[in-house]
């Protein structure tokens, strides 16, 4: 069976039960289960904090994960490694100080920072030759240059209001783009295509609709020309010969803007469909 860790927790966790959900797997019912084998889809999914799911695959205990890039990195776990986007968990890694006390992080060396990733951190710097004395906390960096323990912080930013509040401004460069990854262990496992395959199905179907309409026959290229789809549209005749049925997939963020675009060279029955799940 695929061994699979999965959050238990956290911001992580509701995201990725939903998506495997929709992959197809039956997972925990109860919040409480740390283990759960689902024996129609030959999976085992154990569900861990997410800052020890690198760890554990990363050392060939389990087969493959859901994590955090950011976590991933963190880890610093050579036998673990990232396979798939997920595209949800978004979040950027900054460095930040009182107002006007750093422009560039060179001038962080010598200092002291505060950071709830101090792997991804030390690897950060460490690439560009700049030497800190680094002090983990577990989560409120941003209290720790007011309590007297950091001259600076590396944090997770979102708007930035916690940092303003806490009197610090963000500076130099993106420390990380993070997001949901897949994560695969030193060995490939079997059904592990499988997953991967699944997964990405429910990533398109959150991505894409189907759009359907009625367009005169002549009209065919201009509407390509706007919505051309994955890989081009489906175009079948009608009973009037002078028009055709077309399905196209469109992303699901533009398709209000794609129906009146369509509408407006002559397309009409114009209607949308949600894709619950898809292989491609």
């Amino acid at each position: 069976m695929l061994r699979i860790a999965v959050p238990n927790k956290g911001s992580l966790a509701e995201t990725a039960a939903e998506m495997l959900a929709e992959a197809g797997y039956t997972g925990r019912r109860d919040s409480k289960d740390l283990h759960v084998i689902d024996p129609v889809n030959e999976v085992e999914f154990f569900y861990l904090r997410p800052k020890d799911i690198a760890t554990y695959v990363g050392s060939g205990a389990l087969d493959v994960g859901i994590t955090g890039r950011d976590l991933l990195l963190d880890a610093r776990m050579p036998g673990a490694r990232e396979i798939e986007r997920l595209g949800f968990a978004g979040s950027t890694f900054r460095f930040a100080a009182p107002t006007g006390t750093f422009t560039d992080v060179a001038e962080l060396a010598g200092k002291r920072i505060a950071t709830s990733y101090p792997g991804l951190v030390d690897a950060f710097l460490d690439e560009r030759g700049i030497a800190v004395d680094l002090v983990p906390l577990d989560g409120a960096v941003e209290s720790a240059v007011r309590l007297g323990v950091a001259d600076a912080v590396a944090d997770v930013v979102e708007t930035g209001t916690t940092l303003r509040q806490a009197g610090l401004e963000v500076f130099g460069p993106e420390i990380l783009l993070s997001e949901a990854v897949l994560i695969a262990g030193p060995h490939d496992a079997d059904g592990t295509e499988r997953l991967l395959r699944r997964l990405r199905g429910v990533l398109v179907a959150r991505r894409y609709v189907l759009v359907d309409y009625d367009l005169p026959a002549a009209l065919v290229d201009e509407a390509v020309a706007i919505a051309g789809g994955i890989e081009s549209p489906t175009i079948s005749p009608l009973r009037d010969p002078e028009w055709v049925a077309v399905r196209v997939m469109v992303p699901r963020a533009s398709v209000n803007t794609t129906m009146d675009e369509l509408y407006a060279i002559g397309a009409r029955a114009i209607l949308v469909t949600a894709i619950h799940n898809a292989r491609l």
